[in-house]
C-alpha cells in the first residue's frame, strides 16, 4: 500500500492548479487523467477581467489576475516555460453608443485599470467604430500549459493515465486500489455527474464550439480580437475563433448550427476568404450564480469537490485552488460565495 497525501481526480484547470498548490507545499499526490480532452484543454485560454457585453467587471477580478501571474511564474520554475501570452483583447465597437458607454465605465474605480480610454483602429478586420483595449487581459498558451504539466507530472511519477473507478474507492478506510490517502479532491467538470459522492452538485452543462481557420489575409499580431467571439492566432499557423454557448443541444457531436453561427460571426468582421480546418466542442461546468462550487462531502470528511469554474476556468481554477488548500490544511473557511454549503 502506497501512502500519499492527496488523490486528484480530473485533468482540467481545477486539477492542475490544485496540484500546483500541493507541489508548493511539499504534499505527495497522484493525479488521475482518463486521457480524454477536457473542456479546459480545448478552451480559448482567454484571461479577461471585463464582461465585454456590458463593460463591467466581476468579483475579485484584480486579485485573480494578480494571483494568476504569480502562479504562472511559479510554474515556470519547474516547467522552464511561462505560458502567459501578452496578447491584449481589442473589443470591436458596434456603434458610437458603445464607445460612449466604454468611456463612461472607464471612469468607474473598479474598471479604470482595465478599460483603456484610447481607441484603436485595426487593419484588415472591419471596425468602423474602432476598438477598445482591455488592459491586463492576456491569453494562456493552453496546449503548452497542459503538455508541460502532463510531462512534468509524468516524470515525477504523479500522473496516472486511467479513468478513476469509483467502485474501487473505500471512503471509510481512505483507500483506493493500492493507495492509502489523506484527502481526495474531485475536479471532474461535467464528469462529476457520474460521481456517486458529488453527482448532486448544481453544475449546468454549457456546450461550447470553436473553429480553427486558415485566413487568406493576415490580421494584426499580438492581440486578441473580440466582437461576437474571440479571434487570435494559434501555434500551428491557424486562427482560433469562438466560442459559442448552448445549454440546450447537449449531445456529444458537432452542432452544425453552431458552426454556421461561428462562420457567420467571423464573416462579419473578416471580409476576406477563410477556410475552416477544425471544429471542436466541450462542456463547460457552469453554475447559476456564476461562482465555483468548492466543498467537503457531508459524510466523508476527507472527500472534496472543486468544480463549476465556467467560462473563467483559468482565473477561477488558479485563484480558488489556494482557497481549497487552505480550507483543507489550515481550516480557513471558504468564502460563502463559493462554498458548496450555499445550496443547502
Amino acid at each position: 500500500m502506497k501512502h500519499i497525501d492527496y488523490i486528484i481526480v480530473g485533468d482540467g484547470y481545477a486539477g492542475f492548479f490544485f496540484a500546483h498548490q500541493l507541489m508548493k507545499n511539499n504534499k505527495s499526490f497522484v493525479l488521475f487523467s482518463e486521457g480524454r480532452k477536457s473542456a479546459s484543454q480545448i478552451s480559448a485560454g482567454i484571461i479577461n477581467p471585463v464582461v465585454l457585453k456590458k463593460f463591467t467587471t466581476f468579483w475579485k477580478a484584480q486579485e485573480q489576475i494578480d494571483f494568476l501571474k504569480d502562479t504562472l511564474n511559479e510554474i515556470e520554475s519547474y516547467t522552464a516555460k511561462n505560458y502567459l501570452i501578452n496578447s491584449p483583447i481589442h473589443r470591436i465597437f458596434h456603434d458610437g453608443n458603445e464607445q460612449n458607454l466604454w468611456l463612461k465605465k472607464s471612469d468607474n474605480e473598479e474598471l479604470s485599470s482595465f478599460l483603456d480610454r484610447k481607441f484603436d483602429h485595426l487593419e484588415v478586420v472591419k471596425n468602423d467604430f474602432k476598438t477598445g483595449k482591455v488592459n491586463q487581459s492576456a491569453r494562456l498558451q493552453v496546449n503548452g500549459f497542459f503538455m508541460g504539466l502532463f510531462d512534468f507530472l509524468e516524470k515525477k511519477e504523479a500522473l496516472i493515465k486511467e479513468k478513476f473507478d469509483y467502485e474501487k474507492l473505500d471512503a471509510s478506510s481512505s483507500t483506493y486500489k493500492n493507495f492509502q490517502f489523506k484527502h481526495i479532491v474531485f475536479c471532474e467538470g461535467m464528469g462529476v455527474k457520474e460521481n456517486p459522492f458529488f453527482s448532486d452538485i448544481a453544475v449546468i452543462p454549457n456546450k461550447g464550439h470553436h473553429i480553427k481557420v486558415k485566413l487568406s489575409e493576415p490580421i494584426p499580431k499580438d492581440i486578441t480580437i473580440k466582437k461576437k467571439h474571440f479571434l487570435f492566432p494559434t501555434d500551428d499557423g491557424l486562427h482560433f475563433y469562438g466560442g459559442t454557448y448552448d445549454r440546450e443541444q447537449l449531445h456529444y457531436h458537432i452542432d452544425e448550427s453552431a458552426v454556421t453561427q461561428l462562420v457567420n460571426g467571423l464573416s462579419e468582421i473578416y471580409p476576406y476568404d477563410f477556410e475552416v480546418k477544425e471544429v471542436n466542442f466541450g462542456f463547460r461546468p457552469t453554475v447559476k450564480d456564476r461562482r465555483p462550487i468548492i466543498g467537503r462531502h457531508a459524510s466523508y470528511k476527507n472527500l472534496y469537490v472543486f468544480n463549476g469554474l465556467g467560462a473563467r476556468g483559468i482565473l477561477n481554477g488558479c485563484y480558488f485552488s489556494k482557497s481549497l488548500y487552505q480550507f483543507i490544511e489550515e481550516n480557513i473557511p471558504l468564502d460563502e460565495e463559493v462554498s458548496s454549503d450555499r445550496f443547502k
